[in-house]
């Protein structure tokens, strides 16, 4: 593992959907000298970047396509169908993949979902981005099912989205370059994993404090003995009840008779 000193910034990679601001907002406070740089990057090529050492780390959807590369998932996303606001979908809270069968469903070529055909029939073309069938959604040329996130970043006031049941889901992760793990990504791991700053995976903790040890080993001392003339658990200088028996036997025979005197 290289140390921090090997890379004076960090530079983290992100598709679309993902919405890094917590996380940067957090190294920010905990490392204020090592400035992180946003990577804005495209589904297809989020895994080269990584590869090409353009980032250090960055938001993936899931499924990795390489094993040279680490990912931690994070979280799954719920699917959607976009809709113009006039559609019969936007009267319903939600939908499933067989209520989509009449429909034209609009398939792009960033499409992010796993699967081979989405639901529906297909269109006469494949739009090439997910931002070119939105616009053909606002025409009135077919309906799209994408992540939700992807939703509300393509987000318009003509259109409107309802969740979709039935459909493949996309899962985000952080990835980054399993040879590569510096002590900055594993910086920023404890921060998405939700580590605080003392904990023991982090660089940043801070010792325990002599005080509190002492404390600790003060907790495991035994009790101090009672002094004398206590009860019987007490410690006592004088003899027992054995030696204070053995006094009495003691004066007993002290006092024991001799053989009779002969009179005159």
């Amino acid at each position: 593992m290289t140390g921090s000193e090997a890379s004076p910034s960090f530079r983290l990679a992100y598709v679309p959907g993902v919405t890094p601001t917590k996380w940067v907002r957090i190294w920010n406070e905990r490392l204020p000298d090592v400035p992180l740089t946003l990577v804005a990057v495209s589904p297809a090529e989020a895994f080269d970047v990584l590869r090409g050492g353009v980032a250090d780390a960055g938001f993936v959807r899931l499924p990795v396509d390489g094993a040279d590369l680490s990912a931690i998932p994070l979280y799954t996303e719920t699917t959607v169908v976009v809709v113009p606001k006039d559609h019969v979908v936007a009267a319903v809270d939600e939908v499933s993949s067989e209520d989509l069968a009449d429909e034209i469903v609009l398939h792009p070529l960033d499409d992010t979902l796993d699967w081979e055909q989405p639901p529906g029939r297909p269109a006469y073309e494949r739009p090439a981005t997910t931002a070119d069938a939105i616009e053909l959604v606002a025409a009135g040329v077919g309906l799209l099912v994408v992540p939700q996130s992807l939703a509300r970043l393509h987000h318009r006031k003509d259109l409107t989205y309802r969740p979709v049941s039935g459909t493949p889901e996309s899962r985000i992760a952080l990835s980054w370059p399993e040879d590569r793990t510096t002590d900055l990504v594993e910086d920023f791991i404890g921060i998405v994993r939700g580590r605080t700053v003392n904990s023991s995976r982090g660089r940043t903790r801070t010792p325990a404090e002599p005080k509190k040890r002492a404390e600790a080993g003060d907790a495991r001392r035994k009790p101090a003995a009672r002094s004398g003339g206590g009860r019987s658990g007490g410690t006592s200088t004088g003899k027992g009840p054995r030696s204070g028996s053995g006094g009495a036997k003691g004066g007993s025979k002290g006092g024991k008779r001799g053989k009779p005197r002969r009179r005159s």
